[in-house]
């Protein structure tokens, strides 16, 4: 297997063919590509030209030994903290870039999904590639410093952003800021809020993540 500066828990598309369409999931904070692969496992069948990478983050996490971080959330300095993401930002830019290679696919094949501090950084990420992404998928995060992303903007995928009403860890308002922000930017953007929903995935998220994707890729 190709060696990727992350190490990656994968799946081959389930046709066994050489695959057509890559979908990236990058995990939460304290959590690792295992934790998240779940959502590959289950959507897999109804992708079967698609295999699916699920990378842990770089770091480990500074609260949880057994888990993994994109940057370091201890402190709430946000300069620091926007430092620390585009540390994060390279190292997954160089990723995208090894995967695209390996498989020989353009950015137009390529789905990102992520989850709490996963979302913010594929949000920050994608929308800053000159290589346009087909479509980017996030669940309970939100964009990390817009003052930054503003003027940073080389292309617009299709998003969907979906975020739970109970959320104490990532609050709900982020994306109505997030969906605000976009607007502005001239993206169109879709969103869902989802009733007495806490900070995870609802299975009718992970539905409605699976339809978007099989809509767009």
């Amino acid at each position: 297997m190709t060696k990727y500066i992350f190490d990656v828990t994968f799946f081959q598309p389930i046709s066994k063919n050489i695959p057509k369409q890559i979908v990236v999931l990058c995990h939460g904070y304290g959590g690792d590509g295992k934790d998240i692969s779940i959502l590959a496992a289950n959507w897999r069948r109804f992708l079967p030209e698609t295999t699916f990478l699920c990378p842990n983050a770089p770091e480990v996490c500074a609260i949880n030994s057994q888990g993994y971080q994109w940057f370091d959330l201890t402190t709430e300095n946000d300069e620091i903290i926007l430092e620390k993401s585009l540390v994060a930002e390279k190292k997954l830019n160089v990723f995208l870039d090894q995967i695209l290679d390996n498989f020989q696919l353009g950015a137009k094949n390529l789905a990102l999904v992520g989850f709490s501090q996963g979302c913010m950084m594929i949000i920050q990420t994608a929308l800053k590639r000159k290589d346009k992404i087909n479509c980017l998928l996030g669940y309970s995060g939100k964009i990390i410093n817009k003052q930054h992303l503003t003027n940073k903007i080389s292309s617009k995928p299709k998003i969907f952003l979906m975020h739970g009403d109970r959320d104490t860890i990532v609050l709900p308002n982020h994306l109505l800021e997030a969906k605000e922000f976009l607007i502005q930017q001239g993206f169109k953007i879709r969103t869902k809020l989802f009733k007495n929903c806490e900070h995870q995935i609802p299975v009718e998220g992970s539905s409605l993540g699976l339809e978007f994707l099989r809509k767009n890729l």
